[in-house]
């Protein structure tokens, strides 16, 4: 398990050493509202990313629309893992209090987002062109990635024996998005009620925006997803349980037994909901958080006795990725497998870079 944990941040850190367009900044993160987190952001901090998320007006319709949302009452819960499977990022247990807020009971859907690009013709980072010349880091090939829109999408790998890596089994689709999930031919018809992939964490805001939201706190996405219930692995208890979640049944990448139906993502809502009355905070698809992700960071919060509504670190750091920003992501995917990652364990932290999309991962909205 501890060696397929290690290949899955691969996975991660592969596209960010192909997608790097992203610079550091030190932004520092004082207040929850997205207005006031994107003021702060300095002009030179991803500049091109966030001058369309600060343009973008809120909807006055969904300015105070509580529809699909649900309350989750503020406590105190011990955030991090300490079973088995937990890795080192999350071992750091500590108290931490969070304020009450509003969530999304479900991941944004496909019909959500048709409605908030209708509304301001916004075009997803999949969906620009991805001047490849400055997607590139030193080394790599330019002729390795299409000269025209895509993203990124798994593919089973024709190798099947011998030890297989990230870039075995993704692939970049030219004219894959949030509207083409596989590419140019493929089509959202029929998933209308399926959570929106291919978006990045700046297309996440760019929506939030709009919405009159922001996006959960990796603290906050952690106390929600847990239900109320302090030392649970998954949303539901302890039991691994394929009708409890879409997660990869089988011998990741190569065995896949499909006992659950879904090849890829489900509709939101088809599996059961946790204590708190929502959906898919385990599997489905990845979730983006507001939160830089810091491998070390939970060491900062065991310090203190007890953490109040910690709003992650100021810049990115991991030892893994040393020059590349990543943001958290929460949940796990359709991808993730008891044999490889184990993603949808309420504790599990990830990372990916904030100009990435890719096809298992999406995200939903929360409301001081």
């Amino acid at each position: 398990m501890q060696s397929g944990n290690k290949t899955y941040l691969g996975l991660f850190i592969f596209l960010c050493l192909l997608l790097q367009t992203c610079h550091q900044a030190n932004v520092e993160q004082t207040m929850l509202d997205l207005d006031g987190y994107l003021a702060r952001a300095p002009e030179k901090y991803e500049a091109n990313y966030l001058k369309e998320a600060k343009a973008i007006k809120t909807a006055p319709l969904q300015a105070k629309n509580l529809t699909n949302m649900v309350w989750i009452p503020g406590g105190t819960f011990t955030m991090g893992g300490a079973d088995p499977q937990a890795l080192q990022d999350e071992k750091h247990l500590h108290e931490v209090h969070i304020d009450g807020f509003w969530m999304d009971v479900s991941e944004v859907t496909n019909a959500q987002f048709q409605e908030f690009v209708t509304a301001t013709g916004y075009l997803t980072q999949a969906e620009r062109n991805p001047e490849a010349q400055r997607m590139m880091m030193p080394g790599i090939a330019i002729d390795s990635l299409p000269k025209v829109p895509y993203s990124w999408c798994f593919q089973s790998p024709k190798n099947q024996y011998g030890r297989l890596q990230p870039e075995d089994w993704w692939t970049a689709v030219p004219g894959a998005d949030w509207q083409h999930p596989q590419g140019s031919g493929s089509s959202i018809v029929g998933k209308e009620n399926h959570p929106v992939v291919h978006v990045s964490w700046y297309d996440a805001i760019a929506y939030c925006k709009w919405a009159g939201k922001r996006l959960a706190t990796e603290a906050e996405w952690e106390y929600a997803a847990r239900g109320g219930y302090d030392k649970n692995s998954y949303p539901w208890g302890d039991v691994l349980n394929f009708k409890k979640a879409n997660y990869w049944q089988g011998d990741f990448p190569s065995l896949f037994l499909n006992r659950d139906g879904f090849v890829k993502t489900a509709p939101v809502k088809h599996f059961a909901p946790n204590p708190y009355g929502l959906y898919d905070m385990a599997g489905n698809v990845w979730e983006w958080c507001l939160d830089w992700y810091d491998f070390d960071y939970y060491v900062q919060g065991k310090r203190a006795k007890i953490v109040s509504n910690p709003l992650g670190p100021k810049i990115s750091a991991d030892p893994d990725a040393k020059d590349a920003p990543l943001k958290v992501i929460r949940g796990g995917s359709f991808l993730c497998s008891e044999s490889y990652c184990s993603g949808y364990r309420v504790s599990t932290r990830m990372k990916s870079a904030p100009c990435t999309g890719s096809e298992h991962a999406g995200f939903r909205c929360v409301r001081n």
